[in-house]
């Protein structure tokens, strides 16, 4: 039988990490990543979250659901955006329902530092127009 393992970061071609990031209509970023955010792909994901973050109070989510790897150094990503966002009086939000994902944001004492959900925040409804 084949052992299964992964290879070192240094044996394997990197996976390409890739962001997407969008308006909602409720004035919300939310910027979707996927791939693998680890020490060969984290100098890229935090450029691009560099840019993002730059805003004044600013209402983030990222959607980490299709993020399939993070490493320690993707944790310092992630630290690293929280720390812009609320230096500039905004708001963070991470999406993640991976279990392993959750579990190393526990071990870590990260968990209770990061405002976790498990789906997408649903806008807020439109305000009724006053009455006649």
């Amino acid at each position: 039988m084949a052992e299964k393992h992964r290879a070192h970061a240094t044996d394997r071609p990197m996976e390409p990490v890739s962001a997407m990031a969008r308006q909602a209509s409720s004035g919300t970023t939310v910027v979707t990543l996927w791939g693998e955010i680890d020490v060969l792909t984290a100098p890229s994901v935090s450029a691009r979250l560099d840019t993002v973050t730059r805003a004044s109070h600013l209402d983030l989510v990222l959607d980490l659901r299709p993020v399939a790897f993070i490493d320690c150094a993707g944790l310092g990503v992630l630290c690293r955006a929280r720390y812009r966002v609320l230096a500039r009086q905004g708001r963070l939000r991470l999406v993640a329902g991976d279990a392993a994902f959750l579990r190393v944001l526990h071990v870590t004492g990260l968990r209770d530092v990061f405002d976790v959900h498990p789906e997408l925040p649903r806008p807020a409804p439109a305000p009724e127009a006053p009455g006649p």
